[in-house]
């Protein structure tokens, strides 16, 4: 069975990890019409797809030959095409979750979970190669987590897509909750409070050159006794120093456990230590995590079970973040409700 789907937005990993997953899986997927912002990407895709461009997301959404939407690029229209596929029962594999933002996300889950369509949010670092190895090796080597640092650093006011250049504030937000979502995951448990800290922007305009916050994962009455996770965003680094950005990138994510400790670069490198010394694998030749991704979409699709986990996953990593910025605002640590 192929599902039938439309394209809004095409974004920055159209080249790297979208289109070559929906070619590869041409058994699975078939483009029908795509809206892009930008016309002559939109044609180019289209040519190449043998699929039409379309005027309006909209349009495109209520077309009688797309099944599903995917929203592969944060575009003007934030969340509305979300909720024109809710009215026209559309299934939606999203790639940018921030692109809505924290003030309309409760009202968007509760749309999609009365329209009951099948939603998946996209979260490329847990299905990383890298992320996989390491749940395994968690399981069979290393032992559960005590410590993660996870840290990301990017140049101030990145492009993030052809069309569409994303507010600092909401840049620094995405990367946070998909770190958050991250940490979560490879611990396997839900953190029980968090303390945030910030550093301002020194131009004065109200955004954020850097973010941190601890997550305590201990059991209740028990503070700092359980597994915790040093989360830090930065985007100190002005644009224009390329040179600066690239040199010595902090690995993304260090896992000290029981009984060792684990370096994971994205996706597919991963250098872990035990008793019996060092051990450095390349996990290249795993199935691209684009493919993994929508290989998901596609069960959840044509599966009689609905699955909203993502999207539970996704608004719980946001409230965590809103709560660490509560905690840098009050001075204070947070307690996280169950």
């Amino acid at each position: 069975m192929k599902l039938r789907v439309g394209l809004v937005g095409l974004g920055q990993h159209w080249e790297g990890r979208h289109r070559p997953a929906l070619r590869s899986m041409a058994d699975r997927f078939e483009v029908k019409a795509i809206c892009e912002e930008v016309s002559h990407l939109a044609e180019s895709a289209a040519r190449e797809f043998d699929a039409v461009s379309v005027d309006g997301y909209r349009a495109l959404v209520g077309r009688d030959d797309v099944d599903a939407v995917l929203m592969l690029a944060p575009q003007w229209f934030g969340p509305l095409p979300i909720l024109a596929a809710c009215d026209y029962g559309k299934a939606v594999y999203c790639a940018n979750a921030m692109d809505i933002q924290s003030a309309q996300a409760q009202d968007v889950r509760l749309r999609i979970e009365q329209a009951g369509i099948a939603f998946m949010l996209e979260c490329p670092r847990r299905h990383a190669p890298a992320t996989q190895r390491l749940k395994e090796l968690v399981a069979t080597h290393l032992g559960p987590p005590r410590m993660l640092f996870c840290h990301h650093r990017v140049a101030s006011q990145t492009r993030l897509a052809p069309t569409k250049r994303l507010d600092p504030e909401d840049h620094m937000l995405q990367n946070l909750v998909e770190m958050v979502d991250w940490c979560r995951y490879v611990i396997g448990e839900e953190p029980t409070s968090v303390t945030g800290s910030a550093h301002a922007s020194s131009t004065g305009d109200g955004d954020k050159e850097y973010e941190m916050m601890s997550l305590d994962f201990s059991a209740a009455g028990q503070l700092g006794k359980g597994p915790t996770a040093q989360i830090s965003c930065g985007q100190y680094i002005p644009g224009h120093w390329p040179e600066a950005i690239t040199f010595q990138p902090p690995t993304p994510l260090q896992v000290y456990c029981e009984r060792g400790i684990a370096f994971v670069d994205l996706p597919a490198s991963l250098v872990w230590f035990d008793e019996a010394g060092r051990h450095r694998e390349s996990l290249e030749s795993e199935r691209p995590v684009g493919e993994q991704l929508l290989s998901n979409f596609y069960h959840d699709v044509v599966s009689l079970v609905r699955k909203t986990s993502s999207l539970k996953d996704s608004y719980q990593a946001l409230e965590i973040v809103l709560a660490a910025r509560s905690s840098w605002q009050q001075g204070s640590r947070v307690d996280l409700q169950a």
